[in-house]
């Protein structure tokens, strides 16, 4: 089962191109459900039945691991069955007719525009660290970039002058996203006096520790749950913030399509999770000057 879970693993990364941190999940997700296929003495892929697989489930469920996560790791197990049988490993795709768990539909996390005004104003500009939280926080807000994608931002993606940012997204696709004109002051200001105090000349990363090395997603993370609690809002994280971005966006007239694009949304659907917040707005614009609202 090791050795097929690798040739997947390599299948995902080199002629699927997804990402490392994509590929990685999906080695998470394959490597918890191997375990539990030891426990019931199933060594052969062609061995697995459907109540396997509903009870693999259940025990994650009652294990207290939340549906939309339990979702992902069938989904995960899908996929590398699917591959078994282009692969030539088994005939026949024994999971085909297993039904996913239900996602529970969850409103995405936003912050009201005054509370992400607090958030961005809440690292010090007298200090270098502060200075590059401050141009992390805008580039987040500025562009709705993944934590990932910040993190792998590099010199040559920043074009300042005529303020665009180039963001890497899943399976490696580019988008080329506007950056505003508070993020290109921000970014201006970090480069000119803090970033020289981190570089060491061994990275091209835009975002750097005081260190010299580039930061993680771990780190972009930390930087906004830190400024966030600093700004005595509630917690957010930098998925909360593009949540953010696309809602700000769409609530002041964005069209759908255009709101998709900035995101790297493959699919339209994916974007439209944000419809309904924009359709409260509209309501609530509809209520406040309808003559008989």
């Amino acid at each position: 089962m090791e050795e097929l879970i690798q040739s997947f693993l390599d299948y995902l990364n080199l002629e699927c191109g997804l990402s490392q941190n994509t590929v990685l999940a999906y080695r998470n997700d394959l490597n918890k459900f191997s375990e539990f296929l030891d426990k019931w003495g199933i060594e052969r892929p062609a061995d697995l039945k459907p109540e396997h697989l509903n009870l693999y489930m259940i025990a994650e469920r009652e294990r207290g691991i939340n549906v939309n996560s339990v979702s992902r790791n069938l989904s995960a197990v899908r996929h590398f069955y699917k591959f078994l049988v282009i692969d030539g490993h088994i005939k026949k795709d024994v999971l085909a007719g297993v039904d996913s768990p239900k996602l529970w539909k969850r409103l995405p996390d936003v912050l009201h525009w005054k509370e992400v005004e607090r958030l961005l104003d809440s690292p010090s500009l007298d200090s270098a660290q502060g200075r590059r939280d401050t141009a992390v926080l805008e580039v987040l807000y500025a562009t709705g970039a993944r934590a990932s994608e910040a993190a792998s931002l590099k010199i040559g993606d920043v074009n300042l002058e005529d303020g665009y940012v180039r963001c890497h997204g899943k399976g490696n696709k580019e988008r080329i996203v506007p950056l505003g004109t508070k993020a290109c002051e921000a970014l201006s200001r970090y480069f000119n006096e803090s970033r020289p105090r981190f570089d060491k000349g061994r990275s091209e990363a835009v975002f750097l520790t005081r260190s010299g090395r580039s930061l993680r997603r771990e780190d972009i993370w930390r930087i906004v749950k830190a400024h966030a609690k600093k700004a005595g809002i509630k917690e957010i994280s930098p998925h909360g913030l593009r949540h953010s971005f696309a809602t700000h966006l769409l609530e002041r007239g964005a069209d759908l399509r255009s709101v998709q694009e900035m995101l790297g949304h493959a699919n339209i659907a994916t974007t439209q999770t944000y419809t309904h917040i924009e359709r409260q707005h509209l309501k609530h614009i509809h209520k406040k000057f309808h003559p008989r609202g």
